[in-house]
């Protein structure tokens, strides 16, 4: 019998028609395989549950970490709630699909690599990967207005009912921390969070203005603390893989279809987990 794999993707962006064609496509190698999916679905609320559905008949196993992009609320969304509320009618759809989210208990993948805990995490940003120079949120965004780089959470993204994104993210930190901390310690992690959990990544960013929605430093150790055997991440549509500490952080971002299309070679839809000690 095949093992099975663990696969990841994410920033299907499924609003586009091109990207949506591709899903469709997507198949697992055996009946055995999980899927990872780290965020940016899309940003219409059925879609989401649609998208995540579809994959949940075809996988063993889907584990869903939410990104900005399921988050918003768009004005053309029948579903209008906002914030913490339209994330946990999320996960309540989720649940009733069998889908895996940050909420629910973290599943053991005893294939090869495992077992690890596989860790879907909702952690936010709070402005705190800034730009040199740029001493408080305040500056940040000023400069960001001002040279025309802002993210569309400052318009779609409602932080409901806490007062501002950074708090919310406060809160996430704080519940995913407890969360993490009560894993068995002789277990290895796979992180999975929509926004990388170090600053790093973002140093490549051609606008660094952006970055400052892309994380936060207060989870800068996490994947020593929590014994990552990997970690995953989308959001910088920059697919690749970068070490650091030993531990392999892995982007599998899909993209806009204006990005891949670029490329030299069709986009990788289905990613295997690179883990630590594997060579690439």
């Amino acid at each position: 019998m095949h093992p099975g794999t663990l696969y990841a993707i994410s920033d299907l962006h499924v609003g586009y028609a091109e990207n949506r064609a591709l899903l469709d496509g997507l198949r697992p190698s055996s009946a055995q395989d999980w899927l990872i999916v780290a965020g940016d679905v899309g940003e219409i609320f059925d879609d989401v549950v649609d998208v995540l559905a579809g994959l949940r008949e075809r996988f063993a196993k889907v584990i869903w970490a939410p990104g900005n992009h399921e988050l918003w609320t768009p004005r053309q969304d029948p579903v209008q709630t906002r914030g913490e509320r339209r994330y946990l009618d999320l996960v309540q759809r989720c649940r009733q699909l069998g889908v895996l989210t940050p909420e629910d208990d973290y599943a053991v993948w005893e294939g090869a690599g495992g077992p690890v805990a596989v860790a879907p995490l909702f952690v936010l940003y709070d402005y705190s990967f800034r730009m040199p120079g740029m001493l408080t949120k305040a500056m940040a965004l000023q400069h960001a207005y001002d040279t025309g780089i802002v993210c569309a959470d400052e318009m779609l993204l409602h932080p409901d009912p806490y007062a501002s994104r950074e708090e919310w993210c406060q809160a996430r930190v704080e519940h995913t921390r407890t969360r993490l901390d009560a894993v068995d310690p002789a277990l290895p992690t796979v992180l999975v969070n929509h926004f990388p959990l170090v600053r790093q990544p973002t140093d490549v960013l051609w606008h660094p203005q952006f970055a400052q929605w892309c994380g936060t430093e207060l989870t800068a150790d996490w994947h020593v603390r929590y014994r990552a055997a990997a970690a995953v991440y989308g959001h910088l549509h920059i697919p690749r893989l970068t070490w650091y500490d030993g531990v392999p952080f892995q982007e599998v971002s899909l993209g806009y279809p204006r990005e891949w299309k670029t490329r030299s070679a069709p986009p990788a839809m289905l990613r295997p987990v690179q883990w630590a000690g594997v060579p690439a």
